[in-house]
């Protein structure tokens, strides 16, 4: 096992990684910008190396920096976490180059998830279902209406590079083509330095579906599915769990599984769905990391995947086997974000007071505390409130709860959006799908 690890990430992702090393008996190093000198993460830590820039996003983008800072206090290891460094190949061909180890896939299973056209036809054949789609980039209008023509409106068109749902358009008819393919190029350029889209079915009605996996370059096991499609600018806001039934687990479970071994994935990995209102899945993509939602997973199978992820980085093979893992209960989680709950305008702020939900069933990750001063720079995720019930019903009371004896004053968050979200009648029978949202528009009245 490592002795020394450095977290490259902040907030609350860097605190749950921070528990999870000490309970392995790893010393905690933690890189931080100016904004967070003072948070709970770098507080806590053995060793903190200040990083500071002027563009507070690049104190965790300098990846030479941060291999640097690893060298310093002699980590062994680095911790992405979520974000930033997370899926950046170059970076992990750096830390090889340094013999430092990568908690999380090797340089090229990143390069090959992270290009979305080779992600689809490596997982195509490893037997998942894929959407009908062009298998090579697109750059003409007419042969992408030619192929829509083919699959059946109406298609979307996304980034090869992309991610978080940045530039995809959905296209109903042909003369829309020109506009939306040149709208997807551009702005898939401007994010990704990459302007290469693809176009697939889109799937309407559908509902989004996650699958746990942890593999060790060799074999893989998988940890259920996750709900996550209650989403704002698909981005997830609620995510539950379990949803399927055992028989369809079992079934894309098994299939996942099959695409780890194929691509020799190593470390903990999420396989995204779409599923259909007929009930067939469509894949979407592979995120090659922890997950803010792996919290639902830890509650309905008792589990610590963090702990797994960084003992398999270490060289451990699976400690588990599929058998062993079981369910229980029911699980929600909410994402406390610092924004307007009408129309999602971040709200940075410094918290006056601050408490969080407790008693039996209830989690809370976060990093924040009476005093702390949320930063207007970085994602708004504040903290994350996670309840456990014997069923949906009861995660649901609870998170009811949970949710009235939470206290947040400085900024504005989502909280009373969750509530409302927790006593709509579609939500309770479970009818949901991504477009939740736009189609419960007065959720707030």
């Amino acid at each position: 096992m490592f002795k020394r690890v450095l977290i490259a990430n902040r907030g609350e992702i860097a605190l749950r990684i921070s528990r999870a090393l000490r309970e392995l008996g790893i010393e905690v190093c933690i890189v931080h910008g100016r904004e967070d000198r003072l948070s709970l993460p770098v507080r806590f830590s053995d060793y903190a190396i200040p990083l500071y820039r002027s563009n507070p996003l690049d104190s965790y983008l300098d990846y030479e920096a941060v291999i640097q800072a690893a060298k310093d206090v002699g980590a062994e290891a680095i911790h992405p976490g979520y974000g930033f460094l997370a899926e950046n190949a170059a970076f992990v061909k750096r830390c090889q180059e340094e013999d430092i180890t990568f908690i999380g896939p090797s340089a090229d299973v990143i390069s090959l998830l992270g290009d979305k056209i080779e992600a689809r036809k490596a997982m195509e054949a490893a037997g998942l279902p894929i959407a009908r789609g062009s298998d090579e980039a697109v750059d003409d209008a007419q042969v992408a209406s030619k192929l829509a023509d083919e699959i059946g409106y109406p298609v979307i068109i996304k980034a090869a590079a992309g991610g978080g749902g940045i530039g995809m358009q959905i296209v109903h008819q042909a003369s829309e083509f020109e506009s939306a393919l040149k709208l997807c190029q551009s702005r898939a350029q401007s994010a990704f330095g990459d302007n290469r889209v693809f176009v697939e079915k889109f799937i309407e009605g559908a509902q989004h579906i996650e699958f746990q996996v942890l593999a060790d370059g060799e074999d893989a096991i998988h940890f259920g599915e996750r709900f996550c499609s209650i989403q704002r600018r698909h981005q997830k806001l609620l995510e539950e769990g379990p949803w399927l039934s055992e028989e369809v687990r079992t079934e894309i479970g098994s299939r996942v599984c099959e695409g780890a071994r194929a691509v020799g994935y190593r470390g903990l990995a999420t396989f995204e769905f779409l599923r259909d209102k007929h009930g067939e899945f469509y894949f979407l993509e592979v995120n090659p990391r922890v997950q803010v939602e792996h919290t639902i997973t830890e509650m309905i199978t008792g589990v610590d995947l963090v702990k797994l992820g960084i003992r398999v980085a270490a060289g451990e093979a699976l400690p588990l086997s599929q058998e062993e893992i079981q369910f229980s209960g029911h699980a929600i989680q909410c994402r406390l974000n610092a924004e307007d709950p009408n129309n999602f305008v971040p709200s940075p702020g410094k918290l006056w007071d601050c408490h969080f939900p407790g008693g039996r069933g209830v989690r809370v990750d976060t990093h924040a505390h009476i005093g702390y001063e949320m930063p207007g720079c970085f994602d708004s995720l504040l903290a994350k409130l996670i309840v456990w019930g014997q069923n949906r019903d009861e995660a649901i009371a609870k998170m009811k709860a949970a949710l009235v004896e939470t206290t947040i004053i400085g900024v504005e968050t989502v909280i009373p959006l969750h509530q409302a979200i927790m006593d709509e009648p579609d939500f309770i029978a479970r009818d949901v799908t991504i477009q939740y949202l736009e189609n419960h528009p007065n959720l707030l009245g």
